[in-house]
């Protein structure tokens, strides 16, 4: 909890923040914002992960210090795991031996750290960093309201996502006035891709289909298709909520090929479409209108299994039910 988290940083020196493997704007965000929070409290602190950062990100103050690591390489008092459903997913070797501080806006984490901070109202784990900062005494420089500016616009959709509060809003407003810059942010994350990402669009979108009811929509991506797009990782984000412009669809599944009847699967809905139901149900996680699972198997029957539950789903809410029923 927030209170524990405090008295770890005002009680100790030396710390890592780290999160998972193809990191998203709030992981990267989050974890410099963290990180220029504790150099600004008189701590050593610094940004591991396993991987290359999305070049939407790089742009973000602190970026070009983030080390690429494989194993844990140094000695901290603790390491913050942003983001992360459990200690596997930074992809980091030796990290269940530290301490441990779990930071995370996802209501399906596991409780793997030492110290546990999950607060599923935040609309992101950068809210939650400026709460640590306010909490802590801390002041809101330029750094931290950029990084953690970041972190709100891409979590929230630039704002139109349901998770989007006035709270949110406020905390967005005292970043922008700590120096956060929302055109340049905007046009770092929605203007600053290759074109490879629209090669790669292209294809997926030639995959698109409903089911007979029309309210749910399928993209596929394979393999093939990255490589003869030349795309690299994060080249297809926000390719899932494309269907979902459609009036009348009202849940979109995306399944990427990963290896040999591997899939990696985003689901994203609308309105009350609880679709962090159905990706528990497969083993997954995430947010009632944003979330993901991995499925193997022969590709037309793992979606038909996703189809049929997220149907289940939509047919529960359509009647009154919440879906808990859903096995």
């Amino acid at each position: 909890m927030l209170s524990q988290v405090v008295e770890l940083i005002e009680n100790k020196n030396k710390f890592a923040i780290t999160t998972h493997i193809k990191p998203d704007g709030d992981g990267v965000g989050s974890s410099l914002g963290l990180c220029w929070l504790l150099r600004s409290l008189g701590k050593s602190a610094e940004v591991i992960v396993h991987g290359d950062v999305p070049p939407a990100y790089r742009s973000l103050p602190g970026a070009d210090e983030i080390r690429d690591v494989k194993k844990i390489d140094g000695t901290y008092d603790a390491v913050f795991v942003i983001e992360c459903s459990d200690v596997s997913r930074p992809g980091i070797e030796g990290l269940d031996a530290e301490f441990t501080v779990n930071i995370d806006h996802h209501a399906t984490s596991e409780h793997f750290g030492t110290i546990n901070w999950i607060d599923s109202t935040a609309s992101a784990v950068g809210e939650m960093i400026y709460n640590l900062c306010k909490a802590i005494g801390g002041r809101i420089t330029k750094e931290i309201a950029e990084c953690v500016y970041m972190a709100l616009v891409t979590d929230t959709g630039s704002f139109h996502f349901p998770n989007t509060s006035d709270r949110t809003l406020k905390v967005a407003s005292e970043l922008i006035k700590a120096g956060a810059r929302p055109a340049t942010i905007g046009e770092a994350v929605y203007n600053n891709y290759p074109w490879s990402r629209i090669e790669l669009m292209r294809r997926v979108l030639e995959t698109v289909k409903r089911d007979e009811s029309g309210r749910i929509a399928m993209l596929r991506q394979t393999i093939e298709m990255k490589e003869v797009s030349g795309a690299i990782d994060g080249d297809n984000n926000g390719f899932v909520n494309i269907p979902l412009a459609a009036k009348d669809v009202q849940a979109a599944v995306y399944m990427r090929e990963v290896g040999d009847d591997q899939y990696r699967v985003s689901l994203r809905s609308k309105g009350d479409i609880n679709v962090a139901k159905v990706a528990e149900s497969f083993g997954g996680g995430g947010h009632k209108n944003a979330a993901g699972l991995r499925i193997e198997g022969n590709w037309d029957d793992a979606e038909a299994k996703i189809v049929n539950a997220l149907r289940y789903v939509l047919d529960s809410s359509q009647n009154g039910s919440n879906g808990n029923g859903y096995k």
